[in-house]
């Protein structure tokens, strides 16, 4: 990996590689996933280029056992050392699922012109807020596949635990991201944590709160805001 690692005193870095990953553990990871020998995804700077010459890589934290990844790869954290490199393949039932026939639709072309869009094999659109792909164009109809890219597609991982989280406010982060899948303001002093946003919130707070608790062992409170400030906050997901 062309990152640099970690920079910790012997001491500690003896310590944090020896120290085996559980469940539950709050960690930080670089990975590049494959398929058919290419990248897919990664936030590892020499894979992503590959991908997107102008992207830029982003610190990953997740939470083990909870499925911020995909559900192979997520397994495969616990009993894992720190700072180790580690390669695996997982079979599509663990990745993305497998493909259903049912998901290829037939959709009128009319559908897309009305949005001034025109539909070309090959090209990927968000319709009824999933992605589609375009499979033919034949007369006034659209074929369409709704399945993931990746669907019944078997997968290779090259992953690394770069060290285990610890702070409040990366676990808070990590928790946001789970529950609401983007990050909104969060106020941390001393071991209280205030959530802002829209009035929303508050009520998926309350009903996860349990959730909130055990994985922070903090109390966790909210606080309104309007909804223009928490869009400026928005970090969505993407592994």
């Amino acid at each position: 990996m062309d990152q640099e690692p970690l920079v910790l005193n012997d001491k500690t870095a003896e310590t944090t590689q020896k120290q085996q990953i559980k469940s539950g553990d709050f960690i930080e990871i670089r990975f590049t996933g494959f398929v058919n020998g290419k990248p897919f995804d990664s936030n590892i700077s020499e894979d992503l280029k590959k991908l997107n010459p102008e992207a830029e890589p982003e610190k990953t934290i997740i939470i083990v056992g909870k499925e911020m990844v995909v559900p192979g790869l997520d397994k495969e954290f616990v009993g894992k050392e720190f700072n180790k490199e580690y390669s695996i393949t997982i079979s599509y039932k663990e990745g993305f699922g497998q493909r259903y026939k049912e998901l290829i639709r037939t959709i009128p072309l009319k559908i897309f012109t009305q949005q001034k869009i025109v539909p070309r094999p090959g090209a990927s659109f968000v319709l009824d807020n999933r992605l589609a792909k375009v499979i033919a164009v034949s007369g006034a109809r659209v074929i369409t596949d709704f399945n993931n890219p990746l669907a019944g597609k078997d997968l290779e991982y090259k992953f690394i635990a770069v060290r285990p989280v610890t702070d409040l406010k990366e676990k808070v982060e990590a928790v946001c991201k789970l529950i609401f899948h983007f990050i909104p303001k969060i106020e941390i002093e001393k071991n209280a944590v205030t959530i802002h946003g829209p009035k929303v919130l508050e009520s998926i707070i309350k009903h996860r709160e349990p959730e909130f608790n055990n994985l922070l062992n903090a109390q966790v409170h909210f606080k309104e805001s309007a909804p223009e400030k928490l869009e400026e906050k928005e970090n969505p997901d993407n592994i």
